[in-house]
């Protein structure tokens, strides 16, 4: 069980400036951490009251009233004799002081848990905008990087043509020297 200090620590904790913290989302209800409120009664009556749903409780009570009953119905101690009306009473003392808790967590959880759900869901929605300027710029890179092939495809074909015309008209001088008869080892 995590102490209301260290949820409030892990929620709090701040990211570097360039950087988002991967809690971001929940700082805004981190008062909610404690369900009682982070002073020793909330951190004590929050235990008490998850304590109630345990197995180790159930156990330890039935044991503790089988052993009640067994003593006192076998006469070896005489202070709560059938029917009983002490452990009626120290069972509804038990119930008026458990209920309220055991409520006031349900509570407190059910705010938690709509907190929760709602930084969730802006979370989400943060993850879809993300999401939707990545397709975006993806798609503008795709874009570019169309247009970039196609200029070089444009440039390729255009050096390939004017190679071809260098290379037609290196013929046609060469073809013009030697009909004047020039010799061809001269230097020019």
């Amino acid at each position: 069980m995590s102490t209301p200090n260290t949820a409030k620590a892990t929620a709090t904790t701040s990211a570097s400036p360039g950087e988002s913290h991967h809690l971001r989302f929940h700082v805004a209800s981190v008062h909610l951490a404690p369900a009682f409120g982070g002073d020793w009664f909330g951190v004590h009556a929050e235990r008490f009251a998850r304590f109630f749903g345990t197995p180790t409780f159930l156990i330890a009570q039935s044991g503790l009233v089988l052993v009640w009953i067994v003593l006192n119905a076998a006469g070896v101690v005489a202070f709560d004799l059938y029917p009983f009306i002490l452990l009626n009473l120290a069972f509804s003392l038990q119930a008026a002081y458990a209920a309220p808790l055991i409520l006031l967590a349900q509570t407190r959880q059910a705010d938690r848990d709509k907190a929760a759900a709602e930084n969730d869901a802006q979370h989400r929605e943060a993850l879809a905008r993300d999401s939707l300027h990545r397709q975006v710029e993806s798609h503008n890179q795709l874009e570019l990087l169309m247009t970039l092939m196609n200029r070089n495809t444009e440039l390729t074909e255009l050096t390939h043509q004017l190679s071809l015309q260098i290379g037609g008209l290196t013929r046609e001088i060469h073809h013009l020297l030697t009909e004047r008869g020039e010799p061809s080892g001269t230097a020019r």
